[in-house]
């Protein structure tokens, strides 16, 4: 039973590390697509959503690297 509870454990360890791994390196733009955000940032007009104005606006706030 020590050594079931043992596993188990290791077990839910090694779950969470490889789950906070995948979340921290998935999700990041490449910079063609953040070429294609920005032209579409610079073509949008006043019928686009608050979503769409707040993401546009953060990109252009963004510092340059």
């Amino acid at each position: 039973m020590n050594k079931l509870l043992s596993s188990l454990v290791a077990v839910a360890f090694a779950c969470a590390s490889v789950g906070s791994f995948a979340a921290a390196h998935g999700g990041a733009m490449s910079d063609k697509e953040k070429a294609e955000k920005m032209a579409a940032c610079k073509k949008m007009d006043a019928k686009a959503d608050d979503k769409m104005k707040a993401d546009c606006k953060k990109m252009m706030e963004e510092p340059k690297k």
